[in-house]
């Protein structure tokens, strides 16, 4: 899913022989098929982010968004909100942001004198974090533990998030001035990543004939967005996919495919168990929305890019050669056997 040649959200498929049909709601699953298709009524193409979002909503998960100015990442959020009606609230980190101004901060009441709580842009159901490895290490750890845990601290008292709570960050890979390299804690935390490139020539055409024919990016009404997954839906969806069954071998296949990574020359930092688990959890998702109740070889395929690709690391000497990440996770997955 990382980068311009995943697959969209797969229609669902032919039951395979030996399992029966997935005890889940198929209407709600039609709905979450569909998700993607109202979401292109903003946004022309970026397939495997769409999908990206989607998988993230059914996993409960947050995702890191990759890719130049102008590729409508800020839309492919504004759309998402729009089409499961929920809020949205986005923060522009910058070097000077401060922790307090995404979580929140305790302020004067001069009507009570005393120090009251005033919730940050956090407090939504989907935060646009925009340009995040524009600001310090300390504003980014803001993040981590309303990602992991969906509360935030203060003042040593806790207060939950709404439900659902997702992060969409995003980063422009090629600026450095000024930039922060995210921690590997942290990257560690987001789901997936999904990389935004540029379009190809006709998707390009048709993103400039939209604008010619009096398109409105702020405008999502006109575009025709309309909700068609309410929160219930996407809930019941949420709870279908972990009923989604994860065989002995392809649970060991996820797992070797994981530890091959600890043992590649080309990479100085391999998939952590965290990393392995989020695997499972996307090749779930992917199934459920393929129409299955089990997870095949194929799934964790289809997912393993886009969730182990910010977890690695290459050596010194692999990015010296020009080497890839994307190109030794695909070596990685050709080197384990396929349980048959």
């Amino acid at each position: 899913m990382n980068g311009s040649s995943q697959a969209a959200v797969p229609p669902a498929a032919d039951q395979a022989a030996g399992h029966a049909e997935p005890d889940v709601d198929r209407g709600t699953r039609d709905r979450l098929q569909g998700l993607a298709d109202e979401i292109h009524k903003g946004v022309v193409g970026q397939d495997a982010a769409v999908t990206s979002l989607v998988v993230a909503l059914l996993c409960r998960g947050h995702v890191l968004l990759e890719g130049v100015p102008g590729v409508a990442k800020t839309l492919l959020v504004r759309s998402l909100a729009a089409a499961l009606d929920v809020r949205m609230r986005r923060v522009q980190f910058t070097p000077d942001l401060m922790p307090g101004d995404i979580t929140g901060s305790l302020v004067y009441d001069a009507a009570t004198s005393d120090l009251v709580f005033r919730e940050g842009p956090v407090f939504t159901n989907l935060l646009l974090a925009d340009e995040i490895n524009r600001t310090p290490p300390k504003t980014q750890s803001a993040l981590l533990e309303a990602m992991e845990e969906r509360q935030v601290t203060v003042d040593g008292a806790p207060h939950p998030l709404p439900d659902p709570f997702l992060v969409i960050a995003t980063q422009n890979p090629i600026e450095f001035d000024g930039t922060y390299t995210l921690p590997e804690a942290q990257l560690d935390r987001f789901l997936l990543k999904a990389v935004m490139p540029l379009p190809e020539r006709d998707v390009e055409v048709d993103v400039l004939r939209r604008h010619a024919d009096g398109f409105d990016t702020t405008d999502l009404a006109a575009m025709g967005l309309r909700p068609v997954v309410d929160v219930a839906a996407l809930e019941r969806a949420q709870r279908d996919v972990a009923t989604v069954a994860a065989e002995d071998p392809v649970v060991q296949y996820i797992v070797d495919v994981c530890r091959a990574t600890r043992r590649s020359p080309s990479l100085s930092l391999g998939v952590s168990p965290r990393g392995a688990i989020a695997l499972l959890r996307t090749s779930r998702a992917w199934a459920y929305l393929s129409g299955r109740d089990f997870i095949t070889p194929d799934d964790v395929k289809i997912m393993a890019p886009s969730t182990l690709s910010h977890r690695v690391r290459l050596t010194t000497e692999a990015e010296l050669e020009g080497s890839q990440v994307e190109a030794v996770l695909a070596a990685t997955l050709a080197s384990v056997p396929v349980p048959r």
